[in-house]
């Protein structure tokens, strides 16, 4: 699995690229929540928004030293704010989606790839307090519900993977897998004849089971 994150800022970045890729941020919130009426709403009331642009602001500080203590300073701002926690350090691509934001905590090590989904209270950490990798990575394409906690240096999946509501994940989840559960156990996805640009968009898998024609 290929996490595609080269597209970051850095302290070095021009303009033009920095606005695109904020703008690409808006456009992704936009098109992903069917409550967003304007771009320019989306712009001033989203706090997942507001946390994905200092992120980027702050991982681009983190690559030199001597500014990674501001960049720990404007990410706790970012946290008391938005309430979402994201460590400068941590990896994120692009057309990623916070939704609701509050209570979203993103570790250290953690990566996350591009066309990734992640609702309100999840949890991307660790399990032993040490050094190295310890965080999950996830990858493209790939839903987290609402109060997951993904622990450990695992791997989430490309191709649509998705984990459930309240999910305790800690082991890896397959591409084109749903983890649902505590602990998480694997469930086969329903076929579904989605659009390619749709097929990240369904939102809960605990309730496939019930009926999936609600999601599909």
């Amino acid at each position: 699995m290929q996490i595609a994150i080269h597209e970051r800022l850095t302290m070095a970045s021009s303009p033009r690229k920095v606005i695109e890729l904020l703008a690409e941020d808006l456009r992704t919130a936009k098109r992903r929540d069917p409550a967003a009426r304007s771009t320019l709403e989306v712009a001033l009331a989203y706090p997942g928004v507001h946390a994905l642009w200092t992120h980027r602001v702050t991982h681009a500080m983190w690559a030199h030293r001597h500014l990674r203590t501001p960049a720990r300073v404007l990410s706790s701002l970012a946290r008391m704010a938005t309430g979402v926690d994201i460590h400068p350090e941590a990896k994120i691509g692009r057309r990623v989606f916070i939704d609701h934001a509050m209570g979203v905590v993103i570790g250290q090590t953690a990566e996350v790839g591009e066309d990734v989904v992640i609702f309100h209270g999840v949890t991307l950490g660790g399990v032993a307090m040490t050094q190295g990798k310890r965080h999950p990575t996830v990858g493209n394409h790939v839903m987290i519900g609402a109060g997951a906690k993904v622990l450990g240096p695992i791997t989430i999946g490309d191709d649509g993977a998705k984990v459930g509501a309240n999910a305790v994940v800690t082991k890896d989840v397959p591409e084109d897998a749903v983890a649902i559960g505590v602990p998480a156990q694997l469930r086969q996805k329903p076929e579904t004849r989605m659009v390619e640009e749709d097929r990240d968009l369904i939102i809960d898998p605990n309730c496939w089971e019930e009926d999936p024609t609600w999601y599909i």
